[in-house]
């Protein structure tokens, strides 16, 4: 089965990377990883000027959704392009509060969201780690064993991590209850690990052109190491592994099944992740340098494997038809 996206999908990738390629996000991401927003606060205001947030909130409260299989295509550009901050948990946000009951939280925070006026971020019980924002961000923790769904009010340290764009910090126990055992939790469970599939798919479309650029400018004993039969065993493996992983991603996004989309999250992520030391490996040592714009993707595809639930959580949730809560 082939998934082609149709025309204003492609338009849409295409203006996305175009915006992206011009936004030097190695730059923002390392300006991100120092605690310094104000970069990419203005690269986040112009993702949601395109529409990216908007794609997992309806209409009802300013979005254009929800759009999955759109979704999946801005985040697969926003991998490729390592842009920073918590994109994965703004989306699972808007998706967490279009779905509450009662929709007063969803009209006086969600607005913002979709604007880009806010970042949220969402950690599964207090106390437990997210992922880094800044003053304007939304934190929502869930705590899944009392099912409730609060507005948390503040946060701790904020914590480094191997991943610059994923700073990590505690949320703060308490805050606003905002909903008791929320019927969207395991929709967004569902959003979320599909934006990590199409986040790490685009990870790994950037690294796998990135090394095939790189083995095709080095040369040893007077040619291409490109040229090498083993070089280029090693980089089509990558390939079809992403390729295989790509109508995965898309597939899930039209059916939005747990199992189906568990099942896209673990593949693309794992071969990413396989991209990533095909890719260290290939560029020897330069690769090693945290200074080398290759870092930036090689550590973002390590995070994401184990992001919204590691490969066995995922394979648990295919394995039981998506009928388990994970």
């Amino acid at each position: 089965m082939r998934f082609l996206l149709d025309t204003e999908q492609r338009a849409f990738a295409e203006s996305l990377d175009a915006l992206l390629t011009a936004a030097d996000t190695p730059s923002v991401v390392r300006a991100w990883g120092r605690g310094e927003h104000e970069a990419g606060r203005a690269l986040w205001s112009r993702i949601a000027e395109a529409g990216v947030f908007a794609l997992a909130a309806p209409e009802a409260y300013e979005g254009l959704g929800p759009l999955p299989v759109e979704l999946a295509v801005a985040f697969v550009e926003l991998g490729r392009h390592a842009v920073p901050g918590p994109l994965v948990e703004t989306a699972t946000a808007a998706v967490l509060l279009a779905g509450l009951e009662d929709p007063g939280p969803a009209k006086r925070l969600l607005p913002a969201l979709v604007s880009g006026e806010a970042l949220a971020t969402v950690a599964p019980s207090p106390g437990a780690y997210a992922l880094d924002g800044d003053a304007a961000t939304t934190r929502l923790s869930l705590d899944l064993d009392a099912g409730e769904l609060r507005l948390s009010p503040g946060h701790g340290p904020v914590r480094s991590s191997l991943d610059p764009a994923r700073r990590l910090t505690p949320l703060s126990p308490g805050g606003e209850l905002l909903a008791t055992h929320p019927p969207s939790l395991a929709q967004a469970l569902v959003w979320a690990r599909l934006a990590v599939a199409a986040q790490a798919l685009g990870v790994g479309l950037a690294l796998l052109d990135r090394t095939v650029a790189y083995v095709g400018q080095r040369t040893q004993f007077g040619v291409p190491v490109g040229s090498f039969q083993a070089v280029k065993h090693r980089l089509a493996d990558a390939k079809v592994a992403l390729e295989f992983a790509r109508p995965l991603v898309f597939g899930a996004a039209l059916t939005l099944d747990p199992a189906d989309v568990a099942a896209a999250k673990v593949t693309a992520c794992e071969a990413a992740y396989a991209t990533a030391r095909t890719a260290l490996q290939l560029h020897g040592a330069i690769g090693y340098t945290a200074e080398y714009d290759l870092s930036l993707w090689l550590t973002k595809a390590r995070a994401l494997l184990t992001a919204w639930g590691d490969p066995a959580a995922c394979r648990s949730t295919v394995l039981s038809g998506g009928a388990r809560r994970r």
